[in-house]
């Protein structure tokens, strides 16, 4: 049976293919405005301290052939999208490539899976309703919470409530696609930790640390999906847990931790509803790579050109990161969270995480 939710994102979607509609009644040809996703065209909401999208606009119009494929594509899959809200069904982004193939109208095909994903990000931005409440899913992502957190789940069973400490195995909870189903119940959490590796998480947990320093200890499988990101969010505004990011000492590391605390160029729509502006960055630092001699690796051209670009990007125009990454520009290398390893295996949760965490004042 469909929800209220699930109502109004029908009415919504439904109204956008009526704007079409109403085009045509006014003898105007049919488009369709989305803001322009360029790194060009994000700019700093003061207010809420994440990343959105500016006044830039790309229009689909069915002022050219290719223009007006687009608008049949968005008809065909807003059409797909009202009906599976209608029965209560749901559907995986790569579900949708393959289902357009059934169509009748072969112009409404699409050619590839990021043409259909690039689609449902637009039908998002100019309904205001998320992919996840049209019952789109992504492919799983295997993040994954593990710590003093006590929940109540949504089931096709019924309500369960899980301890991710007491209820579950070493891999931890399995962050569900819309964590908005979940009900927080109690916990005993300092801080939230984020870590970019599945072999550091399990480093983690092998040595206690959620236990011994109330660590909730969040999986992020590499670039985090939308789902990690929110329980993020969730977890830090309702519930006041501190946030922290641990990942690599590299550019595209740097980038994680961007994600999660002021959002991504991708999704600045979502930005205040997926970002946390108040996550500190705990990874592995250039001045680390110094200061404790690490293993390293020499940075590629691709590496040079993305900490560069990072100098110019607005999330990291801040005195820090200013710091460490025209020190590792200089140095010319970048290090893994694993290569912390050179100094034993509990040297990072007895020594390297402690003395972090102290010094930005967690704990």
């Amino acid at each position: 049976m469909s929800t209220e939710t699930d109502q109004q994102a029908r009415e919504q979607l439904i109204d956008l293919a009526a704007q079409f509609y109403d085009q045509f009644q006014l003898g105007e040809i049919p488009h369709m405005d989305v803001p322009t996703r360029t790194k060009s065209n994000i700019e700093l909401d003061e207010d809420l301290g994440v990343w959105v999208y500016g006044d830039r606009t790309s229009r689909r119009s069915a002022n050219s052939v290719a223009g007006a494929r687009k608008l049949l594509k968005a008809v065909y899959t807003i059409e797909f999208l009202a009906h599976q809200l209608e029965e209560n069904r749901s559907s995986t982004l790569r579900e949708l490539y393959y289902i357009s193939e059934s169509w009748d109208n072969e112009n409404a095909h699409f050619n590839d899976q990021d043409e259909s994903n690039q689609l449902i990000e637009d039908l998002e931005i100019v309904s205001a309703v998320t992919r996840e409440d049209f019952h789109m899913r992504p492919e799983e992502s295997g993040a994954t919470v593990l710590g003093p957190l006590h929940l109540l789940e949504q089931t096709r069973r019924g309500e369960r409530e899980i301890h991710c400490q007491e209820d579950v195995g070493e891999g931890g909870y399995q962050i569900p696609n819309n964590p908005d189903t979940i009900e927080f119940l109690d916990h005993d959490a300092e801080f939230i930790l984020a870590v970019e590796t599945g072999g550091m998480r399990d480093r983690l947990v092998e040595n206690g640390f959620d236990e011994d320093y109330g660590a909730l200890i969040v999986h992020l499988g590499g670039q985090p999906a939308r789902a990690t990101r929110r329980i993020i969010k969730r977890l830090h505004d309702e519930l006041e847990i501190p946030v922290t990011v641990f990942a690599d000492g590299d550019p595209w590391s740097y980038r994680i931790y961007g994600s999660v605390a002021y959002g991504s160029i991708k999704s600045a729509h979502l930005s205040e509803y997926l970002a946390t502006p108040e996550a500190q960055y705990i990874g592995i630092q250039p001045e680390d790579i110094v200061e404790y001699d690490l293993p390293t690796d020499p940075l590629s051209d691709s590496d040079t050109n993305a900490l560069e670009s990072e100098l110019e990007d607005p999330r990291f125009q801040t005195d820090y990161w200013e710091e460490q990454i025209e020190l590792q520009l200089e140095i010319e290398k970048k290090a893994e969270q694993q290569a912390l390893a050179s100094y034993g295996l509990d040297f990072v949760t007895d020594t390297y995480l402690p003395e972090r965490l102290s010094a930005m004042g967690i704990i």
